[in-house]
C-alpha cells in the first residue's frame, strides 16, 4: 500500500502521524509549508531558539495565527494545533509523540536532541546531515538498542542518493559511482560568508528575500556541505571514498557515465564502487551545458552482454562503451520533500538512508594560517572547511571532525591546507557529541579490519 494511501487511511481514522519539529529555519520552513497539504499528519509542536521567529516564518509559508495558538502540547494534541515554544526536551520527551524532524543545523545540538529522542521511544529524521557525519553510524546503533528508527531526510540529497543506489542493487546492477552534483572550483574552498554570494549565483537582495544564512549556504560552496553528504552516503551505502578527498570532474549530465569509471577504463575513479561529486563549472569557470548542479546521479554497471544490449536497445544513457549507465534526478526540493521520510518510518518502520558502517570522515582543514588563540567557527566560516577522507585514514591522523570545529580554541600552529588533529585543539571533552565521536572511533579501533556496526535488533 502506497504512503499516501496510508496517511489518508490515518486521516479517516483520526489517528494522525504526531510530529514534533526542532528548528524552524530554512529547511524547518520547508516542511511547515508543506504540512498542511499532508493528510494524516499533525504537527503537535515546534521547539525553535526564537519563538517569534518560528511563527514568522510559519505566517512566511502560510500558516494561520489561530493554527500555532495551543498553549500547551497537550492543547495542540487535543485542538489539531501547533504549540511554538522553546522547550525541545518538553517536545521530544512527551508520549504522544511519534517522529521527531531534528531541523537544527547545529551538530553537538543535534546529537543531544537525537539521544533524548531515543531515550524516549521517539523516531527521529535528522535533517542536520552535519551531525550524521561524524557520529551517523553510531546514532543508528542507539536508535536501535531503543527501538526506534534513526533516519536520514528525503530531499536533502544523501537521503535521494542512498534511494538511487538502493534502486540499482535492489534491481541488481552493482554500483560504480553515486554522488551529487556541486558548483565548485578550487578556490571555492578558501570562500567565507562575506564572499558567498558573489560565487554562489545569488544577489545579496536575492538572499535576504529568502532568508538564506550566509555562513550556512557557505557550507555548501566551500566543499565542506558535499564533503559531509558524501560522508553520510558511504557510510549508509558502503560506497569507497577517494584517498584524498573528493575530485568534483566536471561533465554535464550526459558525461557523468564517461567520468563515473574507474581511471583504466578512461574515468577518474580510483576503483568502482565509490562516492563522487560532479562539478557544474569546467576548470576554467564556463558553466556546463545540462548540469547536475543541483541533482543527485548513480552510475552502475552492466555485467553482461545481454544487460549491455538491453541498454542499447531502449536508448538507456551510457558511456561509449555501452557498459555504464547513470539514472539521476536533476532537481532535489529540499524540506519541501521531508514528509516521506516522516511517512516512511513511521508508517513502514523504514529509514529513507541510515549510516550501516564507518567508511567516510569529514575533517576540519585550515582556510587560512592559523595560530594559537584563534577560534574554529564550523561550518561555512572564516577558519576551516571540510574535507572528505576514508575513516580509516582520518582514524589513524587523529583527524578533528568537522562537525565538532565549533567554537573550538587552536593551540598549535597550523598551516593553510593542513587538516587539524585532535592535538591541534582544546576541546570540551563534556558534550554528549564528542563523547559519542570518542566511543565510535575507539570501536572501529577495537575491530579495524570490519568497520561495519551491527546493528542490534
Amino acid at each position: 500500500m502506497s504512503l499516501h494511501t496510508q496517511l489518508q487511511q490515518r486521516a479517516a481514522k483520526g489517528k494522525p502521524i504526531r510530529v514534533g519539529l526542532i528548528g524552524a529555519g530554512k529547511f524547518g520552513s520547508m516542511y511547515l509549508a508543506q504540512i498542511p497539504r499532508t493528510p494524516g499528519v499533525h504537527l503537535v509542536g515546534i521547539a525553535d531558539l526564537s519563538p517569534d521567529a518560528a511563527r514568522a516564518n510559519l505566517a512566511r509559508v502560510g500558516w494561520k495565527a489561530e493554527q500555532t495558538q495551543a498553549a500547551s502540547l497537550d492543547q495542540a494534541l487535543k485542538s489539531g494545533a501547533t504549540h511554538v515554544g522553546e522547550d525541545w526536551q518538553a517536545l521530544v520527551r512527551h508520549p504522544a509523540i511519534d517522529v521527531i524532524v531534528e531541523c537544527t543545523g547545529h551538530p553537538i545540538a543535534a546529537v543531544d536532541h537525537c539521544l533524548e529522542a531515543f531515550t524516549h521511544g521517539k523516531h527521529v529524521v535528522n535533517v542536520t546531515v552535519e551531525a550524521d557525519a561524524f557520529c551517523g553510524p553510531l546514532l543508528a546503533r542507539k536508535a536501535a538498542e531503543a527501538g526506534v528508527i534513526y533516519s536520514l531526510a528525503f530531499g536533502d540529497q544523501p537521503a535521494l542518493i542512498c534511494d538511487l543506489v538502493d534502486w540499482a542493487r535492489t534491481c541488481g546492477f552493482p554500483v560504480v559511482a553515486a554522488g551529487r552534483g556541486h558548483k565548485w572550483l578550487p578556490h571555492f574552498s578558501e570562500s567565507t560568508p562575506e564572499t558567498v554570494w558573489g560565487y554562489y549565483g545569488l544577489t545579496p537582495e536575492q538572499a535576504q528575500r529568502g532568508g538564506l544564512n550566509p555562513k550556512m549556504f557557505n557550507s555548501f560552496l566551500d566543499g565542506s556541505k558535499p564533503s559531509i553528504e558524501s560522508t553520510a552516503v558511504a557510510n549508509a551505502t558502503g560506497l569507497g571514498v577517494p584517498s584524498n578527498g573528493l575530485l568534483y570532474p566536471p561533465a554535464s549530465v550526459e558525461d557523468i557515465p564517461f567520468v563515473t569509471r574507474p581511471i583504466i577504463e578512461g574515468g577518474v575513479l580510483e576503483r568502482k564502487g565509490m562516492v563522487e561529486v560532479i562539478s557544474s563549472l569546467e576548470t576554467n569557470g564556463r558553466k556546463i551545458p545540462y548540469d547536475i548542479r543541483m541533482g543527485v546521479w548513480v552510475t552502475v554497471e552492466a555485467e553482461t552482454e545481454y544487460i549491455k544490449n538491453c541498454f542499447e536497445e531502449y536508448n538507456a544513457h551510457t558511456d561509449p562503451t555501452g557498459r555504464y549507465f547513470t539514472l539521476y534526478k536533476r532537481w532535489h526540493l529540499i524540506g519541501l520533500e521531508v514528509g516521506m521520510s516522516v511517512a516512511s518510518v513511521a508508517l513502514r518502520g523504514e529509514a529513507t538512508g541510515v549510516a550501516t558502517c564507518w567508511n567516510a570522515d569529514v575533517v576540519a582543514t585550515a582556510k587560512r594560517d592559523l595560530a594559537p588563540g584563534d577560534v574554529l567557527d564550523g561550518e561555512g566560516g572564516y577558519t576551516v572547511w571540510g574535507k572528505l577522507l576514508p575513516a580509516e585514514k582520518s582514524s589513524r591522523m587523529g583527524g578533528l571532525p568537522l562537525g565538532l570545529a565549533h567554537s573550538v580554541k587552536v593551540i598549535r600552529p597550523v598551516k593553510k591546507g593542513q587538516s587539524l588533529s585532535w592535538a591541534d585543539v582544546a576541546m570540551d571533552t563534556t558534550t554528549h557529541a564528542y563523547k559519542i565521536r570518542k566511543q565510535m572511533e575507539a570501536m572501529f579501533a577495537a575491530a579495524p579490519e570490519k568497520t561495519t556496526l551491527p546493528v542490534l535488533a
